[in-house]
């Protein structure tokens, strides 16, 4: 539609520019239209991070064209490739495109064409700047815009495929809204997470009009992390441009990070992000370690990250009041246990007394997690120091506890330290054909802040135990069935978790 010259301004400013004018032989009423259209845009924005319009005109010939911002950046993605930003880095780029978009939004402009040739990042005073430019193909949300532009033609389609959402694939202008931005912000954000896209630009570049518009309608793609897992070779050198490893890089994205990405590409855009700051929100949550929008709807998850921000009155007076029950049981047990072993039973009420005389009502209401982890840590330091060494049943059951509580606030390390020696301790005290083993054995494969064979071994084994001490359905094979079917899930082995 338009070319786009380096041009020097001489008067009133002698600064570089950049001259869009539209091409020789292309001045058709259509092409003028959405030229003006790109020319009331961007003159209608304000952004530090969305190329300015400093003048327009017609030439003698009745060429329209106006004077831009001069941006001398490259596209983000090979800026982020060539000096090696790492995640966090890229991400905080990533986070002044989505606020341009929202700008843009805000002024009634949907892009429609995000793509990495269109968010330039230039360097200014040693600092890169994101500047997103090219809105030849932007609507008008509110036909504040050129009329003839916000219809799209019909059989002509607007955007470029590899980042075009599922209703602009549709080729029907009235039906699409700023939400079709955020999926093509999903799609920029997948490639600089993993470094490819999220469908085979080759694919797409074989297939005709139809296939694509299926593909882009139709096929789920897969997840970040397991895109990048499924590259091979090519994962090394990706990983590498990112600063870290293949497999630390795919352990990065599984998880949040591939919420987020995926929530952005929803088929149904009533489940995605509502807005670009919504998306933007969310990513400084996931760099702050709060909650994401994008989290699945799973209890546990949101527990464990309400209770990092040191804000979970709920969550922490549950989980006092689990270990105070636990506890509690443990007494109950030893108690019936032990019989004439009165010394040991009182040798354990005292040390739960000690341990729980620390907490203050404060406490137990919720103030925050920072003294339930002292009390934890307490009361690990007495287990690991031998105070319980004459109860050992009681210390196993408290071991197990304790790291669920030190997971459930994020202190993974004190986690795997108190799940270290239980395994062996179930066996030594209960044997290997025991529902404490397997307690014990599906506790240290939940817990141990891996995903690995080693882990789902354990978890199998339980399993196998358990269904032998309980035939038919029972509560304690169905923690295991779960256990082993999130596992396989994180193993991203889908076909052998779901049954």
């Amino acid at each position: 539609m338009g070319v786009v010259y380096l041009a020097e301004q001489t008067k009133p400013i002698h600064r570089r520019v950049a001259l869009k004018i539209i091409k020789l032989g292309m001045d058709t009423k259509q092409v003028i239209a959405r030229f003006e259209t790109e020319r009331e845009a961007l003159a209608l924005m304000s952004h530090p991070h969305v190329a300015r319009v400093l003048d327009a005109g017609t030439t003698e010939q009745g060429r329209p064209y106006f004077v831009m911002e001069h941006v001398p950046g490259i596209p983000i993605t090979e800026y982020c490739d060539k000096h090696r930003l790492n995640t966090e880095e890229r991400l905080l780029l990533f986070m002044d495109v989505c606020h341009a978009v929202q700008h843009a939004h805000h002024k009634g402009i949907i892009h429609r064409d995000l793509k990495p040739s269109n968010v330039l990042v230039a360097v200014q005073d040693d600092k890169p700047v994101v500047k997103v430019i090219d809105f030849g193909v932007a609507k008008a949300t509110q036909r504040r815009l050129a009329e003839e532009t916000v219809f799209t033609e019909q059989g002509q389609l607007i955007g470029t495929p590899g980042y075009m959402s599922p209703e602009q694939a549709e080729m029907t202008a009235l039906d699409i809204d700023t939400r079709t931005d955020i999926y093509a912000l999903g799609v920029l954000l997948y490639e600089l997470l993993a470094g490819a896209l999220p469908f085979d630009a080759q694919t797409l570049r074989r297939a005709g009009l139809a296939e694509i518009q299926r593909i882009i309608r139709e096929v789920d793609p897969p997840r970040p992390s397991t895109r990048l897992s499924n590259l091979g070779n090519e994962s090394t050198a990706i990983a590498q441009r990112r600063r870290t490893e293949a497999h630390s890089l795919t352990r990065a994205l599984r998880g949040e990070l591939d919420w987020i990405v995926m929530k952005c590409l929803e088929k149904d855009r009533m489940r995605r992000y509502d807005t670009a700051n919504a998306l933007a929100t969310d990513l400084t949550h996931f760099l702050r370690n709060e909650p994401v929008l994008a989290g699945p709807p799973g209890m546990a998850y949101r527990l464990r990250k309400f209770t990092q921000r040191n804000r979970g009155a709920m969550v922490v007076g549950s989980l006092f009041l689990t270990l105070v029950i636990a506890a509690t049981s443990g007494l109950v047990v030893l108690y019936v246990r032990a019989e004439n072993q009165r010394e040991k039973a009182e040798k354990f009420a005292e040390f739960m007394e000690e341990t729980l005389g620390a907490v203050e009502p404060s406490v137990a209401l919720g103030r925050d997690t920072k003294m339930l982890k002292e009390i934890m840590d307490g009361a690990a330091k007495r287990i690991t120091n031998g105070e319980l060494k004459d109860v050992l049943d009681a210390e196993l059951r408290l071991r197990i506890t304790i790291a669920g509580v030190y997971d459930s606030i994020g202190s993974f390390n004190e986690c795997d330290k108190m799940l270290g020696p239980v395994v062996d301790m179930a066996a030594r005290l209960h044997g290997r054909d025991s529902r404490e083993y397997a307690e014990a054995l599906d506790a240290h494969a939940s817990w141990s802040h891996r995903a690995d064979a080693e882990n789902l071994s354990e978890a199998e084994e339980a399993l196998a135990i358990r269904r032998r001490l309980f035939p038919g359905d029972h509560s304690d094979v169905a923690v295991s069935l779960n256990t082993i079917g999130r596992f396989l899930r994180y193993l991203e082995r889908y076909d052998d978790a779901i049954p």
